[in-house]
Parts: C-alpha cells; structure tokens; sequence
C-alpha cells in the first residue's frame, strides 16, 4: 500500500512514494518488463507511455489486494484511500477527491449507481470479478468525462467474451475466508463457445459478519451493523469475428449492508439561518428517541440490474483504424430499513453510450474521435428523502491526439460537455449548464530505462443534482445538507510531473502535481450540534498540492525491497482554511521475496496525524500498520491452482480513517487473516 510523509521535505518525498510491484515480477533483475495496456486509455497505451501516473492492478497483485468493495481493494494504491463507511460501502478517493469527481467504470461505460450522492451507497462493482482494474489521469480521462478531476476508475471484467476459447471453454474459481469478520465468499467465472458464438457466466457470493476492530477500542471489538451479504451473477453471448466482436450481457446485484454510526437522536435537528436547532418547538418534542423505536442498526438492501452492450470493429471504414462502442443501461434501487420497516427508498434508472473511432495517423497525428450521452433519472422517497427527484441528461463530444517524434509523445485532448437537470419541485428551477476541457501531455524518454511525463489541464466541472438541490437531514453522514441552485461550473487547473525508471534492478515512478480549482464546490460546514453537522455547499477557489511514487531495488535474484508513500495538502485561498476529510500522509517499506513457487510480501507503513482540518472538524491520530502475505503456486492434477495467505494490521492496531464521515463509530479492521485458493482452467 502506498503511504504518506510525517512533515515531509522535498527530498524524502521525491524518494518515500510507492506501491511494490506484484510479488510474481519481483524476481525480475536488469530486465524489461512489458508495459500493461490501459484499456481506459483511449489510445490502448503501455503504462509506460502514460504522461500522467496510471494505476494498473491484474493477475496476482489484484488478487491479492482485492476486498469487498472497491474503495478498499484500491486503498493501498499511490495517491488513492477510500470513503470507508463500515464494510458494504467504500468509494475510491484519488488525490483528496471522491464523489463525482472520480468516475467508476465498467470496461468504459459509467456505474449507475447512488455511490456519488453519499458515501453509505455502495459502488455496483464487484472486485472479485475483475480481470484488471486501471486508475488514469490526465489527457486519456477527458474521453470519460471533463468532471473526472481527482481521475477515472475503469474496472475491467470478463462477462462479454472478445474471442472464442481456443480450448472450447476456460475459467477460474476462487474461494476465500477471514478472521475478522468470519467472512466467507466464492467466486467462479467460465466463458466456451464455437464458432463465431462465445457464452460466458460469472458469480460471486459473500457472507460477511461484523467485523473486529484493533483494540482498545471504546465502542468494543466490533463495529455494530458492519455485515455485508452480497450476491452478483451475470450471463453474455458475443459474436466474435475477425475483424471484431459485438455481445450483450446481463447482470443482477442483489446485497445487504449495515449503517454503522447511523442513529436518529438528531432527528429534531433543522436549520435557522446559519445555526442549528435541535429540540422541541412551541411545546412539540420532536425528539428520535420518543418518537421511533427503530430498533437494530439500519440496513441497506440494495439491487441492481444492468445490460452491457460492447463491441469492437477493426478497419470500418476507410482512414480509421477501429470503431468502439460501449453502452449500458441500469435499473438501480435500494431501501434503507430501520427495524422492519422501510425508512427511505433511492433510486436510479440511468444509460450512459459512447462511439469512438480510431483514426489512422495524419500528418503524423493518431487519435480518437468520440460522442457520449448518458442519462439518470433519481428518486428518494422516505424520512431521508433530502433531494428532490431529477432528470440528469449529459452530452459530449471528445478528442484525443497524440504525436511521436524521437523520444519524445505528445497527446492533447479535448471535450465539450452539455448538461440539462429537470428538477421535480415548483420552488426549484431546472438548470442547464456547458463545459471544454483541454490538456495536454507530453513523455521523454530521455535515456534508456527512463522517462519524464507531464500534463497541463484545464478542465471543467459542472454543478450535480445533490449540490444543487439537496436539503434535508441525512441521519448516515449525521448531516443537515443545504443545496445551492447559486452554483456555477469549477474550473480545475492542473500541472502534473512524472519521472520513472521502468526497467532494470532499480526501477521508481514519483509524481508531484499541483491542481488550482477556481470556484470549487464543497460542503462548508455552518454549525455543529453534539458532531451532527449544518451543511451548506458553497464555492471557494481551492489549491490542491501533492507528491506520490514509489523506488524497488531488487537486492538479489530472490529479494527486493521498496520505499513508498504519498501526500496531498488541500487548502481554500485567501486564507480560507483546509478542506474537509483529506488524507493524512503516508509512507512505509516492503520487503518481498520469491523463490521457486513461492513468493512473499512485508509491509510496514505509517499513516500520520492528520490535524490540518476543516471548521468544526476533529483531527485524526496516525497510526502504523504491519501487514505479511504469502502465495504458493502448484498444479492440482494438471489444474493450475493457487494457495495464498494475507495477515493484515498483524499488530492490532485502533486505527481511524480520517477520510471517513462516521470515522469514530467505526474504525478500520483489526488484525484479520485472509486465506484463499484459485484454480484456472
């Protein structure tokens, strides 16, 4: 896992960044590795040909980071930590952004979800049945969407197949239990075919109970209401040509989730003016405590359906190289229940397609020209019912370009995004709204084995539903949110600086940006009652400032260590004070080692003291965290199978994520042990 620096120089930052690379390629001494495709990439890049950084997890580095949600699974990565709300809902947050300003992908067509309107909704994407999952910025994300400031998550997966199995049919299996929250999940994914006909088939099951905390712990050893039961399966069919596929697929998630911290002990609260007022009115006792009796923590029961269009054709037409085409439509619903009742109903019935097309090189320029729309239609209706129902309808056009000349790669891109918000109420006003977004990029391979990348960008983001228009009490962040229909675009301005070394016994990547946003949209708090917390969301220019990477040095044929860490300073202008729930520093060591068929991972890394917080929030305290991880390789029959076996925060460290609105009500996990086996076949 990446980490951050204690009062960090710029000389320790430029060396302390990192996350190891897969224990399989350690033993990789003086040699060049192939560079991994980003899919998300617009352009099918190398990582290596990247300007900006670009996050790559596959094979046995995402199994063995992979955990129940996807904030988590990418929590260790540089730069990236999760919204951590319990176990069943976890976003990523890349470079302090989270919400909608990183968008989640399914193999390039958006997750219809209500992830981005709250942390306690859970991301529709499961990492156990990921094949890689690719986190980008820079020039390549603007092809996803001008509003993806912090980046783009694209998790790719296996369910429209894009050839027929040579042998007829292939797959995997995977089973995988722990300690601290006596979870137990399988998986399995198959793809066959004949012909020009593939079929595929995939699942997974989990069975999580509430999970344990490090100790000392003043709320006990675990976390009330943090259970997660999840279930997914989906089916497709592709007809698979020479020149390219097109396939259909079907997916259904049904899951079942805790609320922890969620209590309606300030149900009573409501604004006058800039304050809060909590308690009765004109002899009323609007007090939780005497009015309901919700029993239990709340829970979410979620569920999703989702058709998958995908296809690829090569040589269309003449002077283009490739036609692209993602599409996806999801019917998304989930309750909030106290008790056996159903408190608050959310829902999204959205589609998100997009065409792009591949030229070939003119006058030496390569690139891809494409249009997107999506829609989403968003409902609550309940007690927590704090944003009215809209419409969200998005148009885009894009491009992106690159240029190679000697050593050197160039890349621009650009999008213009057009967005319509009907709003159901007769005191609001729909809006409309526009934005371009450029950057450019550059690499230089300027010696064997290096490269310096660098991007520039200007990008826009445009004013969501929820910050327009909510208002009301949200009992799971323990809010009173206030909308602002006052709001305009923000506009982000943002350098970013990569140096890398991609071969050899030493290799490294560090990156320093810094990311001006003028007019920056965030929830400002007004006032505070007992922790619960008046929100207002408001505009402020802002200064985002950050270093991330990581050095590898391969000790010997069997060992090589590692150095690792990231940092991110979040500020409003003029003096305005820090932004809410940003990152402590981190930094930390690695040890890994492989030897015949086995391999190994140590870990030790320290997350700081986070005290550069916002009004009316508290300060975090840092912690360490130890974590060991074994792999052994073998064949069960003539079966290919592997046997593995992780130790998380082996010390038991209490530790608390800053980043986190229920932070104190529930802490991150204990020490937990993993054990797991996959077979191909």
């Amino acid at each position: 896992m990446p980490i951050r620096p204690h009062q960090p120089t710029p000389l320790a930052l430029a060396i302390m960044l990192a996350f190891a690379a897969p224990a399989s390629a350690l033993a990789q001494q003086a040699a060049t590795l192939p560079a991994v495709t980003v899919s998300a990439s617009a352009l099918a890049l190398g990582s290596d040909d990247m300007s900006t950084p670009v996050t790559v997890l596959e094979g046995e580095a995402l199994v063995h980071a992979r955990e129940a949600t996807l904030g988590e699974t990418l929590a260790g990565q540089p730069g990236i930590t999760s919204s951590h709300f319990g176990a069943g809902a976890s976003r990523p947050i890349i470079r302090g952004m989270d919400g909608p300003r990183v968008k989640v992908l399914s193999d390039g067509a958006e997750v219809q979800d209500a992830s981005t309107i709250s942390p306690d909704h859970a991301v529709a994407a499961e990492p156990m049945l990921s094949e890689q999952i690719e986190v980008l910025r820079g020039p390549s994300a603007l092809a996803y969407g001008g509003g993806a400031v912090g980046g783009v998550v694209n998790v790719i997966d296996k369910k429209i197949p894009t050839r027929v199995p040579a042998k007829g049919v292939e797959g995997s299996a995977e089973v995988r239990a722990n300690s601290a929250a006596r979870e137990k999940a399988g998986a399995f994914e198959v793809t066959g075919g004949s012909g020009n006909i593939a079929f595929h088939a995939e699942g997974v099951k989990r069975d999580a109970k509430e999970y344990k905390v490090g100790s000392g712990w003043e709320g006990g050893s675990k976390v009330a209401g943090s259970y997660n039961k999840t279930d997914t399966g989906s089916v497709g069919v592709s007809w698979v040509g020479q020149r390219g596929f097109l396939g259909l697929a079907f997916t259904s998630q049904h899951a079942q989730y805790g609320l922890p911290g969620h209590n309606h002990e300030f149900e009573s609260c409501h604004p006058h003016g800039t304050h809060l007022h909590c308690g009765g009115h004109e002899g009323h006792d609007h007090g939780a405590a005497e009015e309901h009796d919700h029993g239990s923590v709340p829970y979410v029961k979620l569920k999703s359906e989702r058709w998958d269009v995908r296809g690829e054709l090569r040589d269309p037409v003449p002077g283009f190289a490739k036609l692209r085409l993602r599409a996806a439509f999801t019917d998304y619903k989930h309750d909030e229940i106290e008790g056996t009742e159903i408190a608050t109903t959310f829902k999204n019935k959205g589609h998100d397609a997009r065409l792009e097309m591949e030229h070939h090189p003119v006058f030496g320029w390569r690139g891809v020209v494409g249009l997107q729309t999506s829609k989403r239609d968003f409902s609550a209706l309940g007690e927590e019912a704090y944003v009215a129902p809209t419409v969200t309808k998005k148009h885009a056009a894009f491009l992106v370009e690159e240029y190679k000349l000697d050593q050197w790669r160039f890349e621009a891109g650009l999008r213009h995004e057009w967005q319509d918000i009907t709003v159901d109420s007769a005191t609001l006003q729909d809006r409309s709204a526009k934005g371009t977004s450029v950057s450019l990029g550059a690499v230089w391979k300027f010696a064997p084995q290096y490269s310096l990348g660098s991007t520039i960008s200007r990008t826009h983001r445009l004013p969501s539903a929820e910050e327009l228009y909510a208002h009301g009490v949200h009992m799971a962040t323990a809010t009173y949110e206030l909308g602002n229909e006052n709001l305009g675009k923000e506009t982000s301005n943002n350098i970013d600086l990569t140096l890398r070394k991609y071969a050899g016994a030493t290799t490294f990547s560090a990156s320093a940006y810094r990311n001006k946003v003028d007019n920056y949209i965030f929830g400002s708090t007004l006032d505070s009652h007992e922790g619960f917390q008046l929100i207002q969301y408001a505009q402020r220019d802002a200064t985002f400032t950050g270093v991330e990477g990581q050095i590898r040095q391969q000790l010997n044929p069997m060992f090589g260590a590692s150095v690792f860490g990231d940092y991110v300073r979040a500020k409003l202008a003029d003096n305005g004070g820090n932004l809410p729930r940003i990152p402590a520093q981190r930094v930390g060591v690695k040890l890994d080692a492989n030897w015949q068929a086995w391999s190994g991972v140590a870990e030790f890394y320290r997350v700081g003291k986070q005290d550069k917080v916002a009004a009316f929030e508290t300060a975090t305290p840092g912690y360490n965290m130890l974590n060991l991880s074994a792999n052994y390789d073998t064949r069960i029959g003539t079966t290919p199978a592997q046997f593995y076996v992780k130790a998380n925060n082996l010390t038991n460290e209490l530790a608390y994520s800053h980043t986190s609105f229920i932070k104190n009500a529930a802490p991150l996990m204990g020490r937990n042990l993993t054990v797991g086996m996959r077979v191909t076949f």
